[in-house]
Order: structure tokens, then sequence, then C-alpha cells
């Protein structure tokens, strides 16, 4: 049985989206003008470092309709992903001795499994409505996905530049483009207030000011955007972050209310990730990198660029023996920029007063 009213099927679809595991649901019909002169603005600061595609595909950005032709609404949809409580991420991330990878990456690729999500909350849709004009995104296409979900009432922009539910943050954001008749939801009230934790936890300051990030001091840009070498003065900051960066999401007073996802399957921590040391992970072969984060969103950095933020890890931790032999397994590596971090790791564990054994030195 099909339904004829936009705000009977506005409703249906809240339903639907709790069903496919989707915490929350809105539609936006946006105006974007303003965020694409905030963007302008950010990418003439130079705040974007390498991202060169931010400053591209502007037109796209500030009309979807241009994006999927005849489009006249958005729905957007919030998919939790935590894994574990927040005191077990607080307790990887105080261990030098092994690697913190941000909690979104420890699973499975979201890309898919978002856009499979959102395909079957399309097809629900057409059976209670009829035919539409759909496609779906997630993080995949020039579109302000932020902004857009805020402006539906989604949620509320932090301080860190993340959209925030009183759930908090740790959710990722899909989007169908659509030509449904759907009333637009209102934006909610900002709930930051005079809070700026995010912005004093930040490890490397990059969050500027309140909602601007400069992406070049980012420990997640530099951990996974930057293809070069990590600049020197930022390497002593990173600590054991090899793979993005969750500080200010974890100091986050919402995120207090966050708890693991229901459905987080998906997201489950791959045990070697979980399990394995700094040392143990530098260990790694090209070939056992790619087998062992198949269908990981890691993988993307390739070896090279593993082995560059597993050094610097290495030099920010212990000297212990486990860390000598890692680092000196690859002293000597075909990589310029494998070499440059691993001496500099090497150096800085030197001057905690500690030398290598005869056999690590070599």
């Amino acid at each position: 049985m099909t339904c004829s009213d936009p705000v009977a099927l506005r409703s249906l679809l809240t339903r639907e989206a709790a069903d496919l595991g989707f915490s929350a649901l809105s539609v936006s019909r946006p105006q974007l003008a303003q965020a694409s002169a905030q963007l302008a603005r950010w990418v003439a600061a130079g705040h974007h470092g390498e991202m060169d595609y931010l400053a591209k595909n502007t037109a796209l950005r500030a009309d979807p309709a241009q994006l999927w032709p005849g489009t006249t609404c958005l729905i957007s949809v919030s998919l939790p992903y935590l894994p574990q409580s927040l005191l077990h991420m607080e307790a990887n991330l105080a261990n030098p001795a092994r690697g913190y990878v941000a909690r979104y990456a420890l699973g499975q690729d979201y890309h898919r499994l978002m856009r499979r999500r959102l395909e079957a909350l399309a097809q629900r849709t057409s059976l209670l409505w009829g035919p539409f004009s759909y496609r779906p995104f997630s993080d995949s296409a020039p579109l302000f996905e932020v902004e857009i979900a805020a402006q539906g009432g989604l949620g509320w922009r932090g301080k860190h530049t993340l959209l925030l539910q009183r759930q908090g943050s740790f959710f990722f954001l899909g989007e169908l483009c659509c030509d449904l008749p759907l009333p637009a939801d209102s934006p909610v009230t900002a709930h930051c207030g005079r809070c700026q934790a995010c912005l004093d936890i930040c490890p490397t300051a990059a969050i500027i000011a309140p909602y601007e990030l400069d992406a070049r001091r980012c420990i997640a840009y530099l951990t996974i955007e930057h293809f070069g070498p990590i600049p020197e003065p930022l390497r002593p900051l990173m600590g054991n972050r090899i793979y993005g960066c969750d500080d200010c999401q974890l100091v986050c007073p919402w995120n207090r209310f966050a708890s693991p996802a229901v459905s987080a399957l998906a997201f489950a921590p791959r045990k070697t990730l979980q399990e394995d040391a700094l040392a143990q992970l530098m260990t790694w072969t090209s070939a056992d990198f790619s087998e062992r984060l198949a269908g990981s969103p890691i993988r993307r950095l390739g070896h090279e660029r593993w082995l560059r933020n597993l050094a610097v890890a290495l030099g920010n931790g212990p000297p212990t023996a486990a860390a000598w032999s890692a680092l000196a397994h690859h002293r000597e590596h075909s990589s310029a920029l494998v070499r440059e971090h691993v001496n500099w790791a090497w150096q800085r564990l030197l001057l905690s007063g500690n030398s290598p054994s005869p056999n690590e030195s070599e």
C-alpha cells in the first residue's frame, strides 16, 4: 500500500531508518551559499593543505541538483559506529607501546555499508511512495554533509567542526539526493555553549578557533591525507596516534552519552589492531599490510605511509628492545620517506638515554 501524503511519508521514513540501524534521519532543502563562501575563505587561507579536491567542484557543492539532476531535497542519516567504551579508548591512547587508530577505522570500511543501507532505505521508500529519483552518498561526493545535516536538524555543528547530537558524535553521515516532495525539518539549537574542551585538548592546536580547523596541523590529516614527510615540530605531539585522532571527540561532554553501537558488528575492531604492539605492526611486510587490512579504510594509506606513521609513534614511545629492533630493520628501507622517519625515531630514542644493543644497531 502506497502513501500519498508527504507528511505521513516523513514519519514513516523515521521508522524505516531506525529499522535499518540509523540513529536519526532528517530532511533538508539546504541553502549553501554561505557554506560555499566559508569554504572558499578556508581554502584561500591554505587550511586545506594538500586536499586540493576541496578547492574543486564548487558549483556541485553549492547546488546538489547539479550533482544529481532533479534533486529537490536531501535525506540525511546518521549511523553509529562506536565499537567500545570511552574508557577502553582512553586506555589505548594512554599506552605508548600500542598504536592508536581512530575508532571509525578499526573495522570495515563504512562507505559500502552506508551506501547499501541507504539503497535499502530508498527501496523501502519506493514501496511506500512509488518510484522516485534518488542517489545515495556517504563521504563520496562534493557535498557539504555536515552543513546539510545541520540545516535539517540531524544535529548541530560542534566547535571541532563535526556534527554533534545529544548522543555525541561517533557516527557516520549519509545522504540521499532525491526528488521527493518531503517537508524540510527545522535546525536544532546548538548546545556547545561556552565549552571549548575540544580546542584545549587538540594535541597539535589544529582547532585554531571555534568551528575552524587548520588541517595542516590536524593529526587525522597528517596521518591519512598527507603524503610527504610529517613536519618535524609536530611529530612529538602525535604520541602513539598512527591513523587519525579522536581526542576532540573523547573530551566532548556530549560523548559521555555515547554508547557502543547496537549494530556495530561491521565496525568491530580487528584483532591484530587491538592486540599487536607498535613494534609488531612495524614488522608487517607490504603483503602483510595488504592482506591483514583488506576491507579496511587504513589500506588506502599504502605500506610506505603506514611505516612512516609507525616510526613516529615508536619515536614517541619507550626505548624497548622491541622498538629498537623494529626501527633497526627499516633504517635502510628503500623509501626515503620511511628512512627519514625511522632515523628521526632512532635519534629520539637515543635522547632518552638508552642505547640499542649491538645487534640492534647493525
